[in-house]
């Protein structure tokens, strides 16, 4: 009995074979050379990638549905359609393959924050998204001829500082859904819980396989706290994880319009006031050039990881970043816990506007991430209870 590529629990029954389960030529030539007599294959990746097909063209007996058959599965957006073009009873689903509008569909809000539903290592986005209420730049309106009360300037509202970002290296190797191979990606946002949730399966081009798991929510019990569970493991090898979560301003953006005018304005709209990194907390303070607003922006993250797990924040003037470096064997996870505080004002001075992140940062630590999530379930099951839906 042979189990491929098997792991810690498999060797007491079956003698383990290092290839691959996706690596379906050398699982096909091991099978014919020690002349297997049946193949049963558990994963939904090497299915959805045909090895029943070629097992059985090279006249091997293989337990497992066909590559076409395996897509009801594998794919969500396949078992759908195929269920919705069958007259099958299944759930409303309408299938988006625009980023742009996948970040709309998954953003969170509480009135005052506002954050698209981004991917959280940054890249690929459609367009980044970060928003205060109210927080604007003004833009020139120009006119052939102009006339009376013409209006000489428009509002824009501006992306402000991201706090969403958390980038991630295996090995060295960025994660980047781009690249590599995306075993399994599920984003799910909840009504009930006021919860974005993902899960990915990742194997970078050099192979090594992580999965990510993220839990992101805008409260709404406290306007001023947005909040990020972000937990990494390894699957098959030990591995060298580096995690950097980040406070981003002046992000640059994919269209600012056909004006070059407009676009000049609102290219970097925030101008640095302070930014600071002291123990696990950052923080920074903007204002705008021309509507004359300022925000503060501050991050606190809380690392669970192993023994040799190093940390190190700096901040600059639209930087504040957390580096977070590890050594993870299968079994071992990474887990960030990042509380993000957000306040705004046209009178407030700086010193004022950053006390204020910092008081709210306290307070969402004070109540902690299990904390936030009972609010956050009370308040929407209260709401529930009362929406005529």
């Amino acid at each position: 009995l042979y189990c491929a590529p098997g792991n810690a629990g498999s060797h007491q029954w079956a003698q383990a074979v290092p290839i691959a389960a996706e690596n379906i030529v050398e699982l096909c030539q091991f099978a014919q050379a020690h002349r297997i007599d049946l193949t049963v294959v558990g994963p939904e990746r090497p299915l959805a990638l045909g090895i029943a097909d070629t097992f059985a063209a090279h006249g091997l007996r293989v337990f497992g549905p066909t590559r076409a058959a395996a897509q009801l599965e594998a794919s969500k957006a396949f078992a759908k359609t195929f269920m919705q073009d069958h007259g099958i009873p299944t759930a409303p689903a309408q299938i988006c393959d625009d980023l742009a509008q996948a970040e709309s569909v998954f953003a969170l809000s509480n009135g005052h924050i506002g954050l698209r539903g981004n991917l959280d290592e940054g890249d690929p986005h459609g367009v980044p998204g970060t928003y205060l209420n109210s927080f604007y730049e003004l833009r020139p309106l120009e006119y052939g001829e102009r006339g009376y009360g013409y209006s000489e300037s428009g509002q824009t509202v501006i992306n402000v500082t991201n706090g969403k970002i958390f980038r991630l290296l295996v090995d060295d190797e960025p994660f980047d859904v781009r690249y590599g191979h995306v075993e399994s990606h599920v984003r799910r946002l909840d009504l009930r819980s006021g919860t974005l949730e993902r899960t990915v399966q990742w194997q970078s081009p050099a192979g090594a396989r992580v999965r990510v798991r993220t839990t992101r929510l805008v409260s709404l019990t406290q306007r001023a706290v947005a909040a990020i569970e972000y937990e990494v493991e390894p699957l098959d090898s030990p591995l060298r994880i580096v995690v950097q979560s980040e406070l981003v301003a002046n992000e640059e953006m994919p269209d600012l319009g056909p004006d070059p005018r407009t676009a000049a304005v609102l290219e970097r709209p925030l101008e640095s006031e302070e930014h600071t990194a002291s123990g696990m907390q950052a923080a920074v303070v903007h204002h705008t050039r021309r509507s004359g607003l300022r925000m503060a922006a501050g991050m606190r993250p809380v690392v669970e990881g192993p023994d040799n797990t190093d940390l190190d924040i700096r901040s600059s003037e639209d930087v504040c970043r957390l580096t977070v470096a590890t050594r993870l064997t299968p079994g071992e996870k990474l887990r960030i816990v990042k509380y993000l505080g957000y306040g705004w004002s046209s009178r407030r001075s700086r010193p004022a506007l950053h006390d204020q992140v910092v008081g709210a940062l306290a307070a969402a630590r004070l109540t902690g991430w299990d904390g936030l999530l009972a609010e956050q379930r009370a308040y929407l099951d209260e709401f529930w209870r009362g929406a005529d839906v």
